[in-house]
């Protein structure tokens, strides 16, 4: 856990759909059907009313970020942000994006906790190292910033794709 403007930022290993905060951010597909993943494990816990919300809003571009009930999640609210695929191209840019758009969703609604998966580096083959970095550097950008966001943690499944999220951030830190 690392203080970062008046918020805190933290990395835990753990499952995101029991993470207990206001919203949880689902890497999703452009057409915001959750299948398999993050995603599938969210729709599961959450409830089919997930889903029916992600139908209601239709198809969002890369990089967008929407929100919506979190269902039977401990957290209120899932933002459901769309991450590049690996090889589509400008992928960099597009993870930057979703992973700020997210943010900003946050702060547009005055949620004070947000928890995130590493975006993209799953079915998407987003490489973890570049996820990692791209993730932290923009949530440290964010909360060195006005907002009333007070914690930001990162849910990350496994321990190797968490040991790399530790090693980012405290490399990220240091700078």
């Amino acid at each position: 856990m690392v203080k970062v403007g008046q918020s805190v930022l933290e990395l835990v290993q753990a499952d995101i759909t029991d993470a207990d905060c206001e919203a949880i951010v689902n890497a999703a597909n452009a057409d915001l059907i959750m299948g398999g993943g993050v995603a599938g494990a969210i729709r599961r816990k959450g409830g089919a009313i997930i889903q029916e919300q992600c139908n209601k809003i239709g198809r969002i571009r890369v990089g967008e970020a929407v929100m919506t009930t979190g269902g039977n999640l401990k957290a209120k609210h899932v933002i459901h942000a769309v991450g590049p695929r690996w090889g589509e191209g400008d992928e960099n840019r597009k993870l930057a994006s979703a992973t700020l758009n997210s943010l900003r969703l946050a702060d547009k609604y005055g949620l004070k906790s947000v928890a995130f998966p590493a975006i993209s580096s799953g079915i998407f083959g987003f490489p973890v190292n570049s996820c990692a970095r791209i993730m932290l550097s923009e949530a440290i950008s964010y909360l060195k910033n006005k907002t009333g966001i007070e914690q930001v943690a990162f849910y990350l499944f496994d321990h190797p794709t968490f040991n790399i999220f530790q090693k980012k951030l405290n490399e990220l830190m240091q700078t």
